[in-house]
């Protein structure tokens, strides 16, 4: 080999090492990144020319497999997040047996109340007691109706978010594919925006679960696992109109609420069959058309009960027909065809109610007593309390069709939404722990630490010996100068 030859192999060599040295040290720099795809450099032999090595370009490691099982994992934990947080709040908004403030301990203390004022009825504060014991009950229901609306004004101002943010990373994938098929074309290394893609549409599938498709230069399209087309060339643009105010008659089915387009086009929103279906968005839709619509609901079966049970026709003789009875909807007489709502609207009669002007002396003489009557006669009282604890046919709800107490119902729509809470959790549990094992797999598939400081030794000992070549020549070069001067 000639001593050009040599030199030339060296320089090679040297330029591989420098090379192998720069891509070894971002690995190790970068090991605890997410989304960081494990580097190579790809060298080839330069045998047919004399020998040396030339650096082809950048190898990055990571497995699409792996990939596409962490953002579903991903996406999976990020609904149920949501999911469980709107049952946590459901069941705190009810309270549980063991609390206080909870509906069902406020109830038996409504329940408990009438027992007392039947023992003694000329007693004016037993039958005050009975009136602010069934004004808590009407208090709970009322927050708890709201609380509801509230959470559904959270989850549509969520929507709103996640949709702008959506949109947002669309477009800066549909950028990098840009920059990445340039760069491939001109044989650039885009591997950092390969991974700031990656870690991109990570942040969509969390809102969205996707499928990734290959295109030509390192590009990709995405699309929805249900086959709507979020990117191909163009980014796809989706529109949603955000509500200030939600009350419970307002539902995406009866037009009140915005659904979602898609390039324009109205689309599914439905969390069991809709094209966005397993994310955080289709999470969030579901709980505010569906989970909190359905809890109103049980809210509002249960407000009517009670006061369809307080007002029913023959329970209080001086009551004229079309009367509101003890509870009240928003001091008016209940009307079955009005029940969406009842909760957030149910209150006491203004008529017993001394805060309001009223007398609670009429929950022992009647509601259309002009004078007061007898101190000891607890008929009335015992009508009361016979209509709250007998076993009544449900007429709404969940539960309709069944036969229950009033505080056996308050009992069972309280057990529901604990039951629907622990679930919830379960599948939450389920959905981090699996999560976090294919966050271990990919970390696992990246950066060993240990055998990047191999390779950096091994990249050491090459570059010294290379430039002991580059040294051994140019001695070589100053002795034959030296022989022909």
């Amino acid at each position: 080999m000639s001593l050009s030859g040599a030199l030339s192999n060296a320089i090679s060599g040297l330029t591989a090492a420098t090379r192998s040295a720069q891509i070894v040290s971002s690995n190790l720099a970068n090991s605890m990144t997410e989304g960081y795809g494990r580097r190579d450099v790809e060298l080839l032999s330069q045998d047919a020319r004399g020998g040396g090595v030339t650096v082809l370009g950048t190898v990055r490691h990571r497995q699409p497999a792996l990939v596409a099982e962490m953002r579903d994992a991903n996406s999976n934990q990020a609904a149920q997040q949501n999911l469980a947080n709107f049952q946590t709040k459901l069941e705190q908004l009810v309270g549980t047996p063991d609390e206080a403030s909870s509906l069902t301990a406020r109830m038996a203390r409504f329940e408990a109340a009438l027992v007392s004022a039947i023992s003694r009825p000329d007693l004016a504060g037993r039958l005050d007691q009975v009136v602010r014991e069934a004004g808590s009950v009407a208090e709970a229901l009322n927050t708890a109706s709201q609380g509801l609306q509230e959470m559904r004004v959270a989850a549509d101002r969520q929507i709103h978010s996640a949709v702008e943010r959506l949109n947002t990373k669309l477009s800066q994938v549909q950028e990098l594919n840009v920059q990445i098929a340039g760069g491939s074309t001109a044989k650039r290394d885009v591997s950092a925006l390969v991974d700031h893609r990656e870690s991109l549409i990570t942040e969509i599938a969390s809102l969205v679960p996707v499928k990734e498709m290959h295109r030509p230069n390192q590009g990709i399209a995405l699309y929805t696992q249900r086959g709507a087309l979020l990117l191909d060339g163009a980014a796809a643009e989706f529109s949603f109109t955000n509500a200030h105010t939600i009350v419970p008659h307002m539902t995406l089915d009866a037009g009140h609420l915005s659904g979602l387009s898609l390039n324009g086009v109205e689309i599914s929103v439905n969390h069991q069959t809709g094209p966005l279906r397993g994310g955080e968005l289709a999470a969030l839709f579901q709980v505010r058309d569906d989970l909190a619509v359905n809890a109103q609901s049980e809210l509002d079966a249960l407000a009517r009960d009670l006061t369809e049970r307080l007002q029913a026709p023959g329970l209080d003789p001086t009551l004229a027909s079309g009367s509101p009875g003890l509870f009240t909807d928003a001091g008016a007489h209940f009307d079955a065809s009005n029940e969406v709502g009842m909760a957030g609207r149910i209150s006491v009669n203004p008529i017993v109610d001394p805060d309001q002007g009223g007398a609670s002396w009429r929950l022992r003489d009647g509601f259309g007593a002009a004078t007061l009557g007898s101190v000891g006669d607890a008929s009335l009282l015992k009508a009361f309390s016979t209509a709250f604890n007998a076993s009544r046919n449900l007429a709404s709800g969940d539960f309709m069709g069944q036969s229950a107490s009033a505080s056996d119902l308050a009992s069972l729509v309280t057990g529901k939404f604990g039951a629907q809470r622990l679930s919830t959790e379960q599948n939450l549990t389920f959905a981090a722990v699996r999560a976090e094992e294919t966050k271990q797999f990919l970390l696992n598939d990246g950066v060993d630490s240990d055998q990047e400081m191999q390779k950096l030794m091994q990249i050491e000992q090459a570059y010294a010996a290379n430039a002991r070549v580059l040294q051994t020549v140019d001695d070589m070069m100053t002795v034959l100068m030296g022989a022909i001067g």
